[in-house]
């Protein structure tokens, strides 16, 4: 019970310097960050199986299809996870303590589905196209969709941590599964 209890006070330390201060751009900047998973996740998949159909590029059409499948696993597991565990959001366990700044959230708080989407779809660019350039920015994007469900007050550290789990576990799963199942039917 100790040990529970020393984590959750990490984690509200670590939230609580991050969520700290008012600085409107960075805050406007970070809700815009952070709604923009929702916009980028079907257009990335669209955007991938439109490209891989047109160059008639079946390898590539095949990893649209993994990516597809990633990111509806992740999104199932996530939401499972919300309403097994029922964490509360932060500002709702310490509303003198934590801003909100993102109003538009349900009740639960574990794990983040923003950065699960997030870390799944940079999963997906970086085992589709294997380049440092699109590996690289697709991570950083990820963990910069992480640090805004802090900063907005609406995730802990280890919301934000699982659901990065979340989207790069699935991503391998997925495309491990794949493998194994065209191995097997060759």
């Amino acid at each position: 019970m100790a040990s529970k209890y020393n984590a959750q006070k990490i984690d509200l330390h670590i939230l609580t310097s991050i969520n700290s201060g008012t600085y409107k751009t960075w805050d406007k900047l970070m809700l815009g960050t952070s709604q923009s998973v929702y916009g980028l996740m079907p257009l990335s998949f669209a955007s991938s199986m439109a490209s891989a159909y047109y160059q008639h590029d079946e390898k590539q059409i095949r990893n649209a299809w993994r990516s597809g499948a990633n990111l509806l696993l992740a999104g199932g597991i996530t939401t499972g996870l919300k309403y097994v565990v029922n964490r509360p959001r932060p500002f709702i366990t310490y509303p003198n303590d934590i801003k909100q700044r993102d109003k538009g959230v349900g009740p639960y708080s574990f794990p983040s589905g923003h950065t699960t989407f997030a870390f799944a779809m940079a999963t997906n660019l970086s085992l589709s196209y294997k380049k440092w350039y699109i590996t690289v920015p697709a991570y950083a994007y990820a963990s910069l969709v992480g640090y805004s469900r802090m900063r907005l007050g609406v995730h802990y550290p280890s919301d934000v941590l699982c659901g990065a789990l979340i989207g790069i576990g699935s991503g391998f799963l997925v495309w491990r599964l794949d493998e194994w199942f065209l191995a097997k039917h060759k």
